[in-house]
């Protein structure tokens, strides 16, 4: 990333857009790891790395690397949204007892998504299944 001899500020180059090193940090926090993470552990995990960071840098990262399609997020009723680093089209299990999140793809889920269409008279932009229900661990608890 080229910084501008104007204005000193960092710039878009042809490698993808502009990351501020807060937004650095914020992106290598979603993409540490197999969790998907809320903002307010998004960071707690950023303070180890950036101490003066602050909650609302935290947010507006989140908001901007979404916007540029650096990560995806997911939304699950009134719950907190997570922030995924996978932003190829893929399915999630949810679960109902602790909140683990996990990515899945199933491959019938685009046709799903056309009988989906007809039955109701949508153009379809895109389609995301969520499987809610008891985890391994969660199950063998209870």
């Amino acid at each position: 990333m080229a910084r501008s001899k104007r204005t000193g500020r960092r710039e878009a180059d042809e490698h993808g857009p502009a990351l501020t090193r807060q937004r650095k940090v914020v992106l290598d926090v979603v993409q540490s790891g197999n969790t998907h993470p809320t903002a307010a552990e998004v960071f707690e995990r950023a303070r180890k790395k950036l101490p003066t960071i602050s909650f609302a840098t935290v947010y507006n990262s989140l908001r901007y690397l979404k916007e540029a399609g650096l990560v995806r997020e997911v939304t699950f009723g009134s719950g907190a949204s997570r922030y995924d680093r996978e932003t190829d089209r893929h399915d999630h299990a949810i679960c109902s007892g602790c909140g683990m999140l996990v990515d899945f793809d199933l491959p019938g889920t685009v046709e799903l998504m056309s009988s989906a269409a007809r039955v109701s008279r949508f153009k379809p932009e895109s389609v995301h299944l969520t499987l809610v229900g008891l985890c391994p661990k969660c199950r063998n608890t209870k």
